[in-house]
């Protein structure tokens, strides 16, 4: 049995630590907190980017318009509202030790096109082994096409791929086309919940979280 894990990327490797910087420009344009969050990843036109559908410098223009501000105001907008996210060291850690130990590792992704570069900015573009982004492919989980893509590059059926991801929606999704999954939250110590899987102790359901 070739068990493969996959791993969400935005919630999971990258979070959000630090929401100062956003609730900051919440302040500057005399809006409730958390108001500029949910222009930036609620319009409509960021689930078109997500989906390949929309340019980037589209999105930021629809994201300029609805909190009608100026050029220069967007361009700080766009500088400092991911400037609160960082990497998981640790989790990436793990998952190097896993890759090492043999243990195939996925990507999949709702997001923009601009990830692949971010990945390798970040030197883990060779960490795995099947990255699927979903405006690569015009669909987002939790859409089965979005798990069936990253199972077929990674060669195994959906039994044998085990999910780790924030977001409850996606996890019953990857459920309903047989995968495996964990329900990924700040604080959770996955990696003996990882050897598990990697050692064929998993109990289905029990470890799932």
């Amino acid at each position: 049995m070739k068990r493969v894990v996959v791993f969400d990327w935005g919630g999971v490797l990258m979070r959000t630590v630090d929401y100062r910087p956003r609730h900051a420009w919440d302040r500057r344009l005399g809006l409730p907190a958390g108001s500029v969050e949910a222009v930036v990843h609620g319009i409509p036109a960021w689930a078109e980017a997500q989906r390949g559908e929309t340019p980037l410098e589209v999105y930021w223009e629809a994201v300029r318009r609805e909190l009608d501000l100026t050029a220069e105001e967007l361009a700080a907008l766009q500088r400092d509202f991911y400037s609160g996210d960082r990497l998981d060291e640790n989790l990436v850690a793990l998952l190097r030790g896993l890759k090492r130990d043999g243990m195939p590792l996925g990507l999949l992704s709702n997001n923009s096109l601009d990830l692949r570069e971010t990945l390798t900015t970040l030197d883990l573009d060779g960490l795995f082994d099947a990255c699927v982004i979903s405006a690569e492919i015009g669909v987002m989980k939790p859409d089965p096409e979005a798990y069936h893509a990253i199972l077929e590059r990674l060669g195994v059926p959906s039994d044998e791929a085990l999910l780790v991801d924030d977001s409850a929606e996606n996890i019953e999704g990857a459920r309903a086309v047989g995968m495996q999954a964990i329900h990924f939250t700040p604080g959770l110590n996955l990696r003996p919940l990882l050897e598990k899987w990697r050692k064929g102790l998993w109990q289905t359901r029990k470890n799932e979280g």
